[in-house]
């Protein structure tokens, strides 16, 4: 792959105007700024990041987290961007110096395909396929269609998202540059290789879209049926972004939810240097008396450090990366340091943050409120002369073609509905479905 074609600023459904326009903000920062001003970002403020949503502590949510991704992704292809032009100055008058804002607009998007609930609710829709009652629809879909829906992805939701033209809405979805929208796709292959880790980057209705994309961009083919490609380059990046800041907040979260102790979070965080600076950076906390203050001065000091690291990984393999011969994710190739305590982060965080009663309670709610509101609406969709399909049916927004002829266009408009959903609109709904809630009159 080659850096000159692997960026461009076509946009995505406005191809024929390629070239016409001349403005000081770059396409690039037109993604981004496009992004923050949608309502699906908006919505991103009232979706699960890993704890319930606040009530007297504010912890993350989807819109803050991916905030702090975009600023993270930035200084990552900033960082990478000056380094490569450094090593090809010929490369200074190609978009190159614009890789931060593309990796910074990405990583704003890069969550924007969840569904309620977070990880709860990519599985209670797949589930609802693969153990539910929607075991029924298999034989009236095709192979293809079948892998879609038993490995729901939210990040190949995310690209048909942003790519796809729901009704009354204008082609090519938000038209986004071609290197922003290649830049969130993390596994670039069709369902059929999704595994039984469910990973995979579009459904079959947006794989067009994506080949289109791919080959405009000279990304690598690594096999044709199944469809795969190699990542993106700056992929690695936004992955890389996605993988500090979760950890990093996760923890700090934690702390202010006593999960984790004081003592405890300290220890993490200066588990990622050496003794030396461990004793630097202890004497610099005796500045502020606030403990959260402290945390976030260490938190801010490990993000830093995974900041170059990340860096470096993806300079030391560039020739791999460009390639498409690259395996796994920056983060594990960084220095062993900082590597282990990251790992230590990660079990810990399994351990004691992820299996806690809180995450455990509001990820149970939110597989019934998803299963329910699916189950309803599926029926709905394959059976709408009944006189209760008609009011959910009239019920959805115009933009979601609920009334297709094909049933699996149906269907992902019912997925489309329920994944834009917030988790405060999708429990309203479920609660108001069931009866426990009547709006006021």
């Amino acid at each position: 792959m080659n850096w000159n074609t692997l960026i461009s600023a076509k946009r995505f459904g406005l191809e024929e105007f390629h070239r016409e326009r001349h403005e000081n903000r770059s396409e690039f920062q037109r993604d981004y700024d496009r992004l923050v001003f949608s309502a699906p970002f908006r919505r991103l403020q009232n979706k699960t990041q890993v704890f319930p949503l606040p009530g007297s502590v504010f912890v993350h949510n989807r819109l803050t987290h991916s905030l702090e991704v975009s600023c993270v992704g930035r200084s990552l292809g900033n960082d990478v961007s000056k380094a490569i032009i450094a090593r090809h100055p010929d490369l200074q008058n190609s978009f190159l110096p614009e890789i931060g804002s593309i990796v910074s607009a990405a990583c704003l998007a890069h969550d924007l395909g969840n569904p309620p609930f977070g990880h709860s609710g990519e599985r209670a829709i797949s589930t609802y396929f693969s153990e539910g009652k929607g075991m029924a629809l298999k034989e009236q879909l095709t192979a293809v269609q079948w892998e879609d829906l038993t490995h729901f992805e939210g990040n190949a939701n995310a690209f048909r998202l942003l790519t796809h033209q729901f009704e009354g809405r204008r082609k090519g979805g938000f038209v986004l540059t071609y290197s922003t929208l290649a830049s969130i796709v993390k596994y670039p292959f069709s369902s059929s290789l999704a595994g039984q880790k469910s990973k995979f980057g579009f459904f079959t209705t947006e794989e067009e879209s994506f080949c289109r994309i791919a080959e405009e961009l000279g990304m690598k083919k690594l096999n044709e049926s199944p469809l795969k490609y190699a990542r993106h380059p700056l992929v690695y990046l936004v992955e890389a972004a996605d993988d500090i800041c979760y950890q990093m907040m996760d923890i700090e979260d934690a702390h202010k939810l006593k999960i984790l102790t004081t003592q405890e979070t300290k220890d993490l965080l200066l588990s990622y240097f050496p003794e030396e600076r461990q004793a630097h950076m202890l004497d610099t906390l005796h500045i502020v008396s606030d403990l959260n203050e402290q945390i976030a001065y260490l938190r801010s000091c490990v993000i830093g450090l995974l900041i170059r690291e990340c860096t470096q990984a993806f300079l030391d393999n560039e020739e791999q990366i460009l390639e498409g011969a690259f395996e796994g994710s920056l983060i594990k190739h960084i220095s062993q340091l900082p590597a282990t305590a990251y790992k230590h982060c990660a079990d810990l965080s399994f351990e004691k943050i992820y299996r806690s009663r809180d995450v455990l309670d509001i990820e149970l709610a939110g597989f019934r409120i998803i299963s329910t509101l699916l189950e309803l609406m599926i029926d709905a969709v394959c059976s709408p002369e009944k006189a209760y399909s008609q009011l959910l049916i009239n019920r959805v927004s115009s933009q979601y073609n609920i009334k297709a002829p094909a049933l699996y266009e149906r269907i992902q408009a019912v997925l489309d509905y329920i994944s834009g959903m917030t988790d405060v609109y999708a429990l309203d709904l479920y609660r108001k479905i069931n009866g426990n809630s009547l709006p006021a009159v």
